[in-house]
């Protein structure tokens, strides 16, 4: 029997067709008399070169400034409602750390040392770890997501996808842009941009973005703001071009998150009246940096070659109160904890263009180093439990693409990519008598016999990630591919591991594979007034990197990464916009997944062995339909300016937070309803937007931790997504 949900979606999803559809005749019958409005191309960068996003065969979904600012977007969190089969959402018991799945393969575990699934870029710079990784929109061109492995030219860790965060070039004229806004719970935003020329060949520009909101809840014990925003970020650019084959841009970043601790919402009794709420005792102090620098070269060869130099530098630091897993007063399971991390990366492209073919050539190197350490306190016991650690990796790579028209109408595609990765590790684990250890300040805490883990080692993994594509023009807009694509998420070492217990936790993990077979179709039908794009896909993946964690009595919380699954992951994806006039241009995009387990081999609690547990185990932030529409209607007030009126729904089918089911933290299938109402001046100086997100009021949780057991509680914690709010802000550009 279908859902309300499932009803509802193929209710939208038929008055999308039958609308683009019915206005089809009046198309036809347009075109031979008058040249037919069209939607505008999008060029984008997926292949490392520009293309118009009709040509590239690879699943992308590409969303620019405009449509940003149309749907009321504030972070990169928005591309979860505008992409099919993807999880783009804050972490649990976090404010900016990111957890981001495409296509059922991602991290959703932020700890140091874990890779993630979905790289992250900010324009050609890779961003390594997921803390304050949820970044703010202001100063922005477009966002792109590469859904399936791009294990060719983006490398490792690219196995789900990637997610590139491309900024603006800094205009010849002088610019300034001023916006200011004010919403719900006392949401503040103030953001300042611009640019300005100090000659003819030299630029200079950044950006500055204060955010600040009052919390959805409060932390009952204490009296604080909880869920509340505290963020300052800033960009600051020098952009020089020597010549008509010259590009250099020096670019730096800094954004510090100081809003306060996240610690969920109990899902047992003792539980508070509202969802936002907490009786954490553990405190409220919350704070997150993250830092870079980088330096772009470019050098047009000649016309059919160019050579370009990526060189960055970034750094993190996490730090604060911790989480209150318990949240009670009492510390029955606090985790204090900090983080940190840096990452040094160099580049070199030589991108080919020529009358039939183009390519890119490089290489890549990255020195990075990622450390931490937490206590679980576990107050009922008058235990601790102190995991530090550190991880050094050092990345080599070399990559190549190619591209040849062997005729007008039929392209052939060929890449590789040879990655070598050294991981080093040094990890403590060491139990404590007393509440947390001496590491976060008790001096008298007494320690517990031997240290249950103390070791450092190393490992080398290497990978081979190929790419083959054809795609053939049916009409010059109207194109169908083939790919087949394979992508590696590096290998490493467990830092919760307890080698007491799981003594081949010292061993580490190795890499795990995803191969990638994908049909699609994409391009533009009667006159360019729909375009559209779709693919078929099917994954294999191997040695997937399972984490897994269980409460081993009497006090003990005990993780395990194993090489657990094997599993196989069918979908489809479809991304569609209609013009049925010039005022009206709905868009449409739908995703499904199937994703089932071959194979879970790992530590059963309940009878201590290793056992295959396929059966019982199912995908995480996986739901297998996902799809949203976007209506948005424009009217030309003339000299009075323009306004758009944009409504959205999103669908989300039902998730597990672990590939364990948990009823009551689980999430079901649920819908989010936004609107945006927006005027621009006539020469589009100001602009003045009125946005309201998820206007039903869902509660929905996008994490959550389970710990359900006396001694630590009974602590059945979710994190839950933003209530309704509304926003108004006003732009003025001069």
């Amino acid at each position: 029997m279908r859902t309300t949900g499932q009803l509802r979606l193929a209710l939208m999803t038929s008055v999308f067709i039958t609308a683009s559809l019915c206005a089809a005749p009046s198309f036809a019958q347009q075109a031979d008399t008058e040249q037919a409005s069209s939607v505008d191309d999008i060029v984008v960068t997926a292949r490392r070169r520009e293309e118009s996003l009709k040509d590239v065969p690879v699943a992308v979904t590409a969303v620019s400034s405009e449509r940003l600012e149309q749907t009321g977007a504030a972070d990169i969190t928005t591309l979860q409602q505008q992409t099919p089969n993807a999880t783009v959402q804050i972490a649990r018991g976090t404010n900016s750390t990111l957890t981001s799945f495409i296509r059922g393969v991602g991290q959703q575990d932020p700890l140091w040392g874990f890779e993630p699934g979905v790289g992250l870029y900010v324009d050609d710079v890779y961003v390594a770890r997921p803390q304050g990784a949820v970044l703010d929109i202001f100063d922005i061109e477009r966002l792109e997501v590469l859904r399936g492995p791009q294990g060719t030219l983006y490398g490792r860790n690219t196995i789900g996808g990637a997610i590139k965060y491309v900024t603006k070039r800094l205009s010849q004229d002088p610019e300034l842009t001023l916006k200011g806004a004010y919403g719900s719970y006392n949401q503040v935003d103030l953001i300042a941009s611009g640019s300005t020329p100090l000659n003819d060949t030299l630029r200079i520009g950044g950006a500055i973005a204060r955010y600040t909101r009052d919390g959805y809840g409060t932390n009952l014990t204490t009296g604080a703001e909880h869920y509340n925003k505290d963020v300052t970020a800033g960009r600051l650019s020098v952009e020089w071009t020597p010549s008509d084959n010259l590009f250099f841009r020096l670019a730096g970043d800094m954004t510090t998150d100081e809003s306060n601790a996240r610690h969920g919402y109990r899902l047992k009794a003792p539980m508070t009246d509202g969802i936002y709420d907490t009786r954490a005792g553990i405190g409220d102090d919350g704070y997150v940096r993250t830092r870079g620098l980088s330096f772009t070269g470019e050098w047009n060869v000649s016309d059919a070659l160019t050579f370009k130099s990526v060189t960055a530098w970034r750094d993190g630091d996490t730090a604060g109160d911790g989480i209150d897993f318990d949240g009670l007063p009492q510390p029955i399971l606090d985790i204090p904890g900090y983080y940190a991390d840096s990452q040094f990366t160099q580049e070199f492209q030589l991108l080919f263009e020529g009358e039939r073919w183009q390519g890119v050539a490089g290489v890549f190197y990255m020195d990075a180093s990622a450390e931490g350490a937490f206590d679980t306190v576990v107050g009922l016991a008058n235990l601790t439990t102190f995991t530090g650690g550190k991880v050094d990796t050092e990345s080599f790579a070399v990559f190549a693409d190619f591209s040849y028209d062997l005729t007008d109408q039929l392209s052939l595609s060929v890449g590789g990519r040879w990655t070598k990765d050294k991981k080093s590790v040094d990890q403590l684990r060491q139990n404590y008598l007393g509440i947390k250890s001496p590491f976060f300040h008790n001096l008298s805490a007494i320690p517990l016999g031997a240290p249950l883990t103390d070791y450092t080692n190393s490992d080398d993994y290497s990978e081979f990630t190929p790419r083959i594509s054809a795609s053939y023009k049916f009409t010059p807009e109207l194109t169908g591919y083939a790919s087949y694509g394979r992508g590696f998420k590096s290998g490493g070492f467990d830092m919760r591991g307890d080698a007491s217990l799981y003594p081949e936790t010292i061993n580490g993990y190795q890499p795990e594979l995803v191969d990638t077979y994908e049909i699609g179709l994409k391009g533009s039908l009667l006159d360019r007034r729909i375009n559209f794009a779709t693919a078929l896909f099917k994954s294999d993946y191997t040695d997937q990197q399972i984490t897994s964690q269980f409460f081993i009595p009497p006090t003990s919380v005990v993780s395990f990464v194993d090489n657990a699954g094997s599993s196989e992951i069918w979908g489809w994806e479809l991304e569609a916009s209609a013009r049925i006039t010039d005022s009206f241009v709905p868009r449409l995009t739908l995703g499904y997944l199937d994703a089932k387990f071959n194979e879970f081999v790992t530590f059963n609690p309940l009878t201590g062995k290793r056992e295959n547990m396929a059966d019982q185990r199912h995908f995480q932030n996986t739901p297998d339909w996902t799809a949203n529409i976007a209506l948005p209607y424009s009217v030309d007030l003339g000299d009075r300016g323009s306004v758009v009126f944009t409504p959205t729904a999103s669908y989300r089918g039902a998730t597990q937070m672990f590939e364990t089911p948990i009823p009551l933290l689980d999430q079901g299938a649920y819908w989010l309803y936004d609107a945006t109402l927006m005027w621009t001046a006539p020469d589009a100086r100001y602009r003045v937007s009125l946005a309201g997100r998820n206007l039903s009021d869902e509660r929905y949780r996008a994490g959550g931790y389970n710990f359900p057991a006396a001694i630590t509680g009974d602590s059945v914690i979710g994190f839950y997504g933003a209530p309704r709010t509304v926003t108004l802000s006003v732009t003025a550009n001069f």
